[in-house]
């Protein structure tokens, strides 16, 4: 069996309605779709997503209004689906969708950015570290998992038009940065790198510098597995060709 798994982080579900959404998820059809940053409280969900009556929608809203939130639509019925870490601090940003399968287990993440100040960076490291402890929880169950999201961390310099001029921006700290090689060193693996090691590879492109048409990008969109799971990973790429977002989607093929 076959499944074709997607990561978009969307910036603004109500916004990328209006720029083909419903149609890009009708013709391209993947089995299970995370998005992030829907920006939604749960009575702003929009009518327009019972379209897609063959899939199930799960969300996870923030607390606060108009920021971050995650959803995963699957045409799978988990066995089980969870929207938290179990720590207030992290839960309460609609950051986290978790769905259990039967041979696999997909965490949609929509990561904190660490740029706004010293404190937001060391949430994001927490974050992080937390996100660490869960991976291995689900990973000590013996299947495949998968951790797809907006990292908001490059993790290579070819992962980024502009290394050195990024070396202190948050996104491309060596701090940030540790935490993929952490993850790597314990047996993570990145899937698109995996299959392709080319230059000039991004998912996110800069609208107040009209970056995308110079591909002026950074790639901060993953999906990793477990090594364990890694034999199962057919295919993973990311879709530069589909708009309406300032990232555009990652995905993976997954045989089960």
């Amino acid at each position: 069996m076959k499944l074709l798994l997607w990561s978009w982080n969307v910036n603004g579900l109500r916004a990328v309605l209006n720029k083909g959404f419903i149609e890009i998820i009708q013709r391209e059809q993947p089995d299970i779709l995370g998005i992030q940053e829907t920006k939604l409280q749960e009575h702003q969900i929009p009518k327009e997503l019972n379209t897609l009556n063959e899939y199930l929608i799960y969300w996870s809203h923030s607390s606060r209004k108009g920021y971050s939130g995650t959803g995963l639509f699957t045409k799978l019925l988990p066995l089980n689906f969870s929207t938290g870490f179990g720590n207030p601090e992290f839960d309460c940003e609609g950051r986290i969708n978790i769905a259990e399968y039967f041979k696999f287990i997909y965490l949609n993440i929509y990561f904190p950015n660490g740029q706004k100040d010293d404190e937001r960076l060391s949430y994001k490291l927490r974050f992080y570290d937390r996100c660490l402890e869960i991976m291995e929880e689900k990973r000590s169950l013996g299947k495949i998992i998968l951790v797809g999201g907006d990292f908001n961390t490059a993790h290579h310099p070819i992962d980024l038009a502009n290394p050195k001029e990024n070396e202190k921006t948050s996104g491309f700290l060596p701090v940030e940065r540790a935490w993929l090689d952490k993850i790597e060193e314990m047996g993570w693996i990145d899937t698109f790198r995996y299959f392709d090691k080319s230059p000039e590879q991004y998912t996110w492109w800069s609208y107040r510098t009209k970056a995308r048409p110079r591909n002026v990008g950074w790639r901060l969109d993953y999906f990793w597995v477990n090594k364990e799971g890694i034999e199962h990973i057919k295919k993973a790429g990311i879709r530069q060709d589909i708009e309406g977002s300032d990232h555009c989607p990652v995905f993976v093929e997954l045989e089960i």
